[in-house]
């Protein structure tokens, strides 16, 4: 009887042990397609990078390239045509109107109205910095102070007035400003004998750090506004004795790559989206050989190398500026590429543009290495573009 006992006790043990050790080999057969619990996740792969690039022509790559100029009073045919037929990435607004802000945005809607769906967006750019550089007011525009004045009361409330501004310009349907100037002008003496900058009063001070925080404030309140700020003219135009728009030859003998004015940029930089603008000025401490826009220790090995700017960079007018005249138009287009640049500036006479345009497709189409500089000044328009104003 006892034996029986202790024979039933170790059955019910074994069906004990079997509930506890048996069932998940047995749940395990009937569940081999799903991983156990012990077994190593396989993680999700990470999506593959889309290239901007991926699906678009030589010839849109290039049109990115240009930002070409059209009289604020009035579309320009061969502006329309950029746009339109060349799918350019800009336009410019030059001169000046009193129209106000829905007569310019009636204007801008000209040229948006050709950007194809699913196309890049345009930049509609001018020049709003302010005194005698405002190329629009009239009704729902502000009369800005020049800059100088704008500082000396102080750079605090500039980010207030600078997003009013910009708001001004969105509502216009301008969304990039070519502003605001970083050039350094040394002293209220060296301003008089600075005709680019310190005549018209278009610096923010005297020293580097009133220049930056000024300057600075300016571009956060843009940003804001949903309006790309523009720096320029880098490396400094602040110590020139004669204007590149209407002198050649213009040397710079005081600018050095270590220099203060290179060096607000290093500040500024760092703090937001900005294009940078390149003087046409000639300056012997860091290549005497070239104009800045035109120059690959300019642009690439200093801007790029030392300063590791990675973004946009734009030059000045070289359409009709006389510091660029001995070169043609399309020598003036290939150089800017080869230097580093990304957009060519053809604001004061759209009319070479398209010589312009030529050359840098020709170029691209015969030198692998060049149509590799279009790419990567294409990718950097684009990603700008996708960025912002999101980032603001």
């Amino acid at each position: 009887m006892r034996m029986r006992r202790l024979t039933a006790v170790l059955a019910l043990g074994a069906m004990a042990l079997c509930a506890v050790g048996c069932a998940p080999a047995a749940v395990s057969a009937k569940t081999t397609p799903t991983a156990s619990a012990s077994a190593t996740a396989i993680p999700t792969p990470a999506p593959t990078p889309v290239d901007p690039l991926d699906g678009m022509s030589l010839e849109d790559r290039v049109g990115q390239l240009f930002m070409v100029g059209t009289p604020v009073e009035g579309a320009d045919p061969a502006t329309l045509a950029a746009v339109g037929d060349r799918h350019v990435g800009g336009i410019f607004l030059h001169g000046r109107s009193s129209a106000g802000t829905d007569a310019t945005a009636a204007l801008v809607s000209q040229f948006t109205a050709l950007v194809p769906e699913g196309a890049p967006p345009l930049w509609v750019a001018t020049d709003q910095e302010g005194g005698d550089v405002q190329v629009l007011s009239g009704p729902g525009f502000e009369d800005m102070p020049t800059a100088l004045t704008q500082a000396q009361g102080g750079c605090g409330p500039l980010r207030t007035a600078s997003l009013r501004w910009g708001g001004q310009l969105a509502a216009a349907g301008v969304n990039v400003n070519l502003a605001p100037v970083l050039d350094i002008v040394t002293s209220p003496e060296s301003a008089r004998a600075n005709p680019p900058i310190g005549r018209l009063n278009r610096h923010y001070g005297y020293d580097a750090a009133t220049v930056a925080a000024c300057a600075g404030a300016v571009a956060q309140g843009l940003r804001v506004a949903g309006v790309l700020p523009t720096f320029k003219h880098f490396p400094g135009l602040g110590r020139a004795s004669a204007n590149t728009d209407f002198s050649a030859d213009v040397v710079d003998t005081e600018v050095t790559a270590d220099a203060p004015d290179v060096d607000v940029y290093r500040t500024l930089l760092a703090q937001g989206a900005a294009i940078v603008m390149l003087s046409t000025a000639v300056y012997d401490h860091i290549d005497p050989s070239a104009p800045a826009a035109f120059s690959p220790a300019v642009v690439t090995d200093l801007l790029r190398g030392r300063l590791g700017f990675d973004g946009v960079v734009m030059t000045d007018d070289v359409s009709a500026t006389a510091q660029v005249r001995r070169w043609t138009p399309a020598e003036r287009a290939v150089l800017t590429i080869r230097a580093g640049a990304d957009v060519v500036l053809v604001s004061a006479d759209p009319g070479v543009f398209a010589e312009m345009y030529d050359a840098v497709l020709a170029q691209a189409q015969t030198d692998p290495v060049f149509a590799e500089q279009v790419d990567a000044a294409a990718r950097r328009i684009l990603a700008l573009k996708a960025r912002f104003p999101g980032e603001g």
